[in-house]
């Protein structure tokens, strides 16, 4: 927990992504979260939590559904969406947090 809190204190924006391995829309966007990672290098954090094993975390972020996205930037929740998204709607939304 105290590690989740440091890297999504950090400046530069942190994607979380809360998933659980038994859901379909989730083995999805695992593959395109690699991609988006290659992409934009150490410019952004992707952080893939499994609500499963960390449902305190999941309920603290009121996370309901899964995948859900949360971009972080210095500690603070600037975006958040649920379901499938596209390498490119990742990576967007990414930028637009970048100092």
């Amino acid at each position: 927990m105290e590690d989740f809190d440091n890297i999504i204190a950090q400046n530069k924006p942190t994607l979380v992504d809360f998933f659980a391995t038994w859901c379909g829309p989730c083995q999805r966007q695992g593959p395109i979260l690699d991609e988006v990672k290659a992409q934009v290098g150490e410019s952004a954090n992707i952080v893939k939590i499994d609500v499963d094993k960390n449902k305190r975390l999941a309920a603290q972020y009121n996370v309901r559904s899964v995948p859900t996205l949360i971009v972080f930037v210095a500690g603070e929740a600037v975006w958040r969406d649920s379901g499938l998204h596209t390498k490119d709607q990742i990576v967007a939304k990414l930028r637009e947090f970048q100092k």
